[in-house]
């Protein structure tokens, strides 16, 4: 069997190159739109199955089999273009296909039944019934393939099967059509309409006018949900793609914001430096592309341990990274979870330390800092090019405590007020432990800080 091509394929080979964000969006559509055939032909079947039973309670048994027979045709007129629905002419076969169901409902309801199974009625009473129904239902279940031109096509096909239909009635030399010198009087026109060859016009044309503004309001529906989808799809896509250059809550909230987003504003914030210890010489006997695979592995880990403590990447630094807590929106536990990410890094590099080391490789040492307080959260640059960062004394700080941890010989350095803070709302943190007041470069007052593993650190100078 012949494979479609996608949407975005055949629209790249008419009008020339797309952007991937273009061919992104035409292929989720064309498999929203798969999904809606899949959807509509499991609404045909219950429909025909709901069909076939009130058959069964409402007609005489020897009629059954007839109109069972029918209702079956009708479904394999349904089967046929949904298993077909990737074939490379699915879109003209699935059209031919309504046609073919508008042709066989109309002949059903118009012609008489063969065989012995017909009530002998004139064939003008089989037009005067509800039963032009069932062809608005096949309108209404064109509108589940999520295509305004099946719509339309379908309520095109309906219209012409029906009206010509009617029209061929109508010719009859038995049918008694409307007359206005005949219906001078209310007693004339009565007897008129309860002949039972009469066929009136004006039914016809309600008929059609109607299934041409249920159509129309079908087809607006269809294609307003279409561009509905169509914007949920480029946004999503678009937050997708913003989020491999950004944080991903940051992706959201700059999507999410209703107004500028970005201005500088000053947030208590929890703040993260990790870096791998002893990179340069460790890259220096490597080539550069197996730089490159540690590099991206070591980011891949990290990333996903601060996005599952709800942190920000603020930004990749080389062989390093700082990471953010609460600095989108305020948060009273952004300093426990800054922790909990600096403990639960450190378990992820001894889980890749022992696949490392499993396969003889080298292994890697991380270091981490954290600290807490005030910084200003905001777009900085130029009109051209901005940055959301934060800048202020907290992450300075936190950038000498990730150094002060060769000093201290330990894998975590904290400031004992940012520990204090995180123990107030999570006492179950791991042991720190003290190591004193620290001169940290560049800084002329001193810092208490705590260092993880407790009981690894030394003091500085020693």
């Amino acid at each position: 069997m012949n494979r479609q091509p996608d949407t975005a394929a055949r629209l790249w080979q008419r009008r020339g190159p797309r952007t991937r964000l273009e061919a992104r969006i035409h292929r989720a559509i064309a498999d929203e739109e798969q999904r809606g055939l899949v959807f509509a032909f499991r609404a045909r079947l219950v429909a025909v199955l709901a069909v076939m039973l009130w058959l069964v309670l409402a007609i005489e048994p020897e009629r059954q089999v007839y109109y069972l027979s029918v209702s079956l045709l009708l479904l394999l007129l349904g089967v046929v273009p949904y298993l077909l629905r990737r074939h490379r002419y699915a879109v003209p076969l699935r059209l031919a296909f309504v046609l073919l169901d508008a042709i066989l409902v109309t002949a059903v309801v118009i012609l008489p039944p063969p065989g012995h199974i017909d009530s002998g009625f004139p064939i003008q009473m089989r037009v005067r019934g509800p039963e032009f129904l069932y062809l608005i239902l096949l309108i209404v279940g064109a509108a589940l393939s999520y295509s305004p031109l099946q719509v339309i096509w379908t309520g095109f096909c309906a219209v012409a099967a029906w009206g010509t239909g009617v029209l061929l009635v109508l010719l009859r030399p038995d049918t008694l059509p409307y007359d206005p010198v005949q219906a001078e009087s209310s007693q004339a026109l009565l007897g008129m309409i309860v002949d039972p060859h009469f066929v009136s016009i004006f039914t016809l044309m309600n008929q059609m006018v109607l299934a041409v503004i249920a159509t129309a309001i079908l087809a607006a529906a269809v294609w307003r949900s279409r561009r509905m989808l169509l914007r949920q799809t480029r946004a999503e896509i678009a937050r997708a793609d913003l989020a491999r250059y950004v944080s991903p809550d940051v992706a959201d909230a700059i999507i999410a914001s209703e107004r500028p987003f970005g201005v500088p504003t000053t947030r208590e914030v929890a703040i993260l430096f990790a870096d791998i210890v002893g990179f340069t010489a460790m890259s220096e006997q490597l080539p550069p592309d197996r730089v490159v695979r540690l590099l991206k592995s070591f980011h891949e880990r990290g990333s996903r341990v601060v996005f599952g403590h709800g942190g920000s990447l603020d930004k990749y630094m080389g062989d390093g990274f700082l990471a953010t807590f609460g600095a989108i929106a305020a948060a009273p536990d952004s300093a426990a979870r800054a922790l909990r990410c600096a403990v639960d890094l450190q378990a992820e590099i001894d889980r890749w330390n022992a696949k490392r080391a499993a396969r003889g490789a080298d292994t890697v040492r991380l270091s981490v800092g954290v600290h807490c307080g005030p910084v200003v959260v905001g777009n900085i640059g130029g009109d051209r090019r901005l940055e959301f960062t934060v800048l202020g004394d907290t992450v300075n700080i936190t950038s000498r405590l990730e150094a002060l941890t060769r000093e201290l010989d330990c894998r975590i350095a904290v400031s004992a007020a940012c520990l204090a803070t995180a123990r107030d709302s999570a006492p179950d943190l791991p042991a720190f432990a003290a190591a004193g007041a620290v001169h940290l470069p560049g800084r002329q007052q001193s810092v208490e800080v705590c260092v993880w593993p407790a009981g690894t650190a030394a003091k500085p100078g020693q």
